[in-house]
Order: C-alpha cells, then structure tokens, then sequence
C-alpha cells in the first residue's frame, strides 16, 4: 500500500483584500470546475483572487466564478483559452439557492475568499460580504495595529 500524501505542502491563495473591503458573513466550501493545465497552475500559486467575484443564478441553478485570474501554465503549451474565463463552480441545490437570496439583499456580494487543495480536489470559499464605509475600514485598521502592539509587548515581556 501506498504512502498518504502530505498535503500540507499545497499552497492556499487568500484574498485578503476581500476581507478588509467587505465584512463577511456567511461562508461557503464549493468546488471550482477546472481545466487540466489549470488545476497545475493553481497547484504552483499561480492565481489572482483580488478582482473576482462570484455570481448566483436562477436560471439554471448555478454558480459562476468571474474574473478571477489563473495564469497559464508553461509546459502544457500555448495558452487554449483566457485566463479571467468564467468558471463554474459546484455546490448543492440548496446552497446555491440560500446564497442567490442572501446576494438578492441590497449592498451583498458574493467574493471569493480562498482557494486550496482538499483530498486532491480545488476548492473555493466564498463568503456574503457587505460592503464597508471609509470609517468602518479605519477602525478594522486601528484594531489591527493595537492588536500587534499588544503581542509586541507582551512577547518582549517573556
């Protein structure tokens, strides 16, 4: 029998611009349908989350992810297709439906936070993000320097 492989060594591409221009609630683990020469260049990192975004649809049930920017990988040749294409993504009925009516409310979005490798498949979070105001954004940076200088001092202290 074969050794399990190790997947801690699979990289996680966050959007972490995501999280500062909007506050998210609710999350959502789906997977993404993927070309061959994709899925190795998201294996290598080689992807852009910043400018993306994800759509619900009615008709038919689905959701798309847009704009999001996997970069061709080298050795499989010259590129086939664009790297921002509209990509599928794939979960069940019932969340699909559940995050078309939450993105339905006026000011939600639907923005992908992450994309990671989980039991060999890709993986995508996407999370219902509500915009934030200018003084909103201020405040989650004050938060976040006085929490560093709170670990600063007490690392120095031990």
């Amino acid at each position: 029998m074969g050794k399990p492989k190790d997947n801690s060594s699979e990289r996680v591409i966050e959007n972490r611009k995501a999280r500062f221009e909007f506050a998210i609630g609710e999350t959502l683990e789906c997977g993404i349908q993927l070309l061959g020469f994709e899925v190795k260049s998201v294996r290598e990192g080689k992807v852009s989350l910043g400018e993306g975004w994800v759509e619900a649809r009615l008709e038919p049930l689905s959701m798309w992810l847009h704009g999001v920017n996997i970069s061709e990988y080298g050795p499989a040749g010259p590129p086939r297709t664009s790297p921002t294409r509209t990509r599928k993504l794939l979960a069940n009925k019932r969340e699909i439906l559940r995050f078309f009516k939450a993105s339905q409310i006026k000011g939600n979005t639907l923005v992908p936070l992450k994309i990671y490798f989980k039991n060999g498949y890709a993986k995508l979070l996407v999370g219902v993000g509500a915009g934030r105001k200018k003084h909103d954004k201020r405040e989650a940076i004050k938060e976040r320097e006085s929490k560093r200088e709170i670990a600063r001092a007490t690392s120095k202290r031990v």
